[in-house]
């Protein structure tokens, strides 16, 4: 176990579900140490001071301190990440960036501008790239067994309703959340990135179906594009579905077989059907997050967290950039700048 003086020292920003699910992360880590939290919620304060970690009402505050950090990890509502971002970054802290990384491209490059100046590490939270399935068909691409990519179809099929969009609460405001595919369906975006690269020629139908009292934006929506690296895709996805999610999904269709990955979370593999190929057992994945009775991506913080230890001990290479986390965010806003144009 490292030492008290060896550990790597975090804050975390916002301690709301996803702010809980870091700390516990930094908790569970030997080679970590959480020293401050900030959160403007009493109810937060109360929970805080009984595992007796300074608590602070504002960043500003926390950066006044004069408490040793290294890393600062923002877990705040969307509107917040980049701004919050540069200020931790002027103050030379290296900083882990729940996703969205931001909700315009802009802000991401003014964030990876900064952190060039500063010498500072960004790391982009886009944990599902953890999960087995995902580890598993990220290596089945690159082994190059399926060929050419003909097509690509996410589906991401979830619940949303008034238990999540609750009065004078960020969620479904334009400025804070951003919209559907940042908050809910962003992770996913990031794997199709991540296995197929950039996409061209969007084209798109978004709607509203049951949410015009509660959000901003759209509910629903089907996407269709061509990928530069070859290939066909398609986005369907909605958080009008009644009750509870359903799921979350990948059909690839290649030149030498087929490949689904399924479940609520992209946590199974339904079919695999490859030309000269056995498919490897693969390892659970993890369970979905527990946000207050919703669940979302799987829990695999620990892992970003890990790596955020690693880099900064030198032991390895960041696993999601910056430069990545701004690809998302891109892709998102041409899709949506796509939308108002429709």
């Amino acid at each position: 176990m490292a030492s008290i003086e060896n550990k790597i020292k975090f804050a975390v920003v916002g301690y709301g579900h996803i702010g809980k699910r870091h700390a516990a992360m930094i908790y569970r880590n030997p080679e970590c140490e959480l020293v401050a939290i900030v959160d403007i919620k009493d109810t937060a304060a109360l929970q805080i001071n009984e595992a007796g970690v300074p608590l602070f009402a504002s960043l500003e505050a926390l950066l006044q301190s004069g408490i040793a950090i290294d890393v600062i990890n923002i877990a705040t509502p969307n509107g917040y990440h980049a701004s919050q971002a540069i200020q931790c970054l002027d103050a030379h802290k290296h900083v882990v960036i729940e996703k969205p990384m931001a909700l315009k491209k802009q802000d991401a490059e003014r964030v990876i501008f900064k952190a060039l100046h500063v010498h500072k590490h960004v790391f982009a939270v886009m944990q599902n790239r953890y999960s087995p399935p995902s580890v598993w068909i990220k290596e089945l691409l690159e082994s190059q067994k399926l060929g050419k990519i003909f097509m690509v179809q996410l589906c991401c099929y979830w619940n949303r309703d008034e238990r999540y969009y609750v009065p004078n609460s960020w969620h479904g405001t334009r400025a804070l959340d951003g919209g559907t595919l940042f908050t809910q369906f962003s992770h996913f975006i990031d794997i199709m990135y991540w296995l197929f690269g950039d996409i061209e020629n969007i084209q798109l139908k978004l709607h509203d179906f049951n949410h015009g009292e509660s959000t901003e934006f759209e509910d629903s929506g089907i996407i269709h594009f061509d990928f530069l690296n070859g290939g066909i895709g398609s986005i369907n996805y909605s958080t009008a579905v009644w009750d509870k999610n359903l799921e979350s999904s990948m059909t690839i269709i290649a030149e030498n077989g087929s490949v689904k990955i399924s479940g609520q979370y992209m946590d199974i593999v339904e079919y695999c059907h490859v030309k000269d190929y056995t498919m490897p057992k693969l390892a659970p994945t993890n369970p979905g997050n527990d946000y207050g009775g919703y669940k979302g991506s799987a829990q695999n913080h620990h892992y970003v967290i890990d790596n955020v230890v690693s880099v900064l001990k030198g032991r390895s290479a960041i696993s999601t950039n910056a430069m990545e986390g701004l690809k998302v965010v891109d892709i998102i806003e041409r899709i949506y700048q796509r939308g108002a144009t429709n």
